[in-house]
């Protein structure tokens, strides 16, 4: 079992070893065990290439992510998320650059789960699980204190 945060730009993840049990915690919820997983911090235009390359996209976004599981109970995958993005949307919803940047965070792992993000209904499920998982990691912090 591996998680790995890499960077493709000059981006600082704080506090990797409580993420990395973080993100553990939220598959065990799930009855799911994480595998290999790559967190891949980028910036826009990395990121805006990837989405041309895989998935024939040509606009900007938080977030890709690549599932490479291949059992149904571990979860592997790579998961790409642009710093630049994530520090605009947190101006755009005017919520603290750490919890936008967490919630992106659980927000690929959820997508590894099987939530999906394409219907209204979809993304208020995917929103509410992400609330979940933002909970998870504030008990986790304080247990760690």
């Amino acid at each position: 079992m591996a998680i790995t945060f890499n960077f493709e730009n000059d981006f600082k993840l704080k506090k990797k070893k409580v993420l990395k049990h973080w993100l553990k915690e939220v598959a065990k919820k799930y009855n799911r065990k994480i595998g290999e997983l790559n967190y891949i911090f980028c910036d826009d235009e990395y990121l805006l290439n990837i989405n041309n390359q895989y998935l024939q996209h040509d606009f900007y976004t938080d977030i890709i992510t690549f599932d490479n599981s291949v059992s149904e109970l571990l979860i592997e995958g790579d998961i790409y998320i642009s710093t630049e993005r994530v520090h605009e949307n947190a101006i755009e919803f005017n919520k603290p650059k750490d919890e936008e940047l967490t919630r992106v965070i659980a927000h690929g792992l959820l997508h590894l789960l099987g939530y999906k993000d394409k219907s209204e209904e979809e993304i208020t499920e995917m929103r509410l699980a992400e609330d979940d998982a933002l909970k998870m990691l504030v008990a986790i912090i304080l247990e760690l204190e």
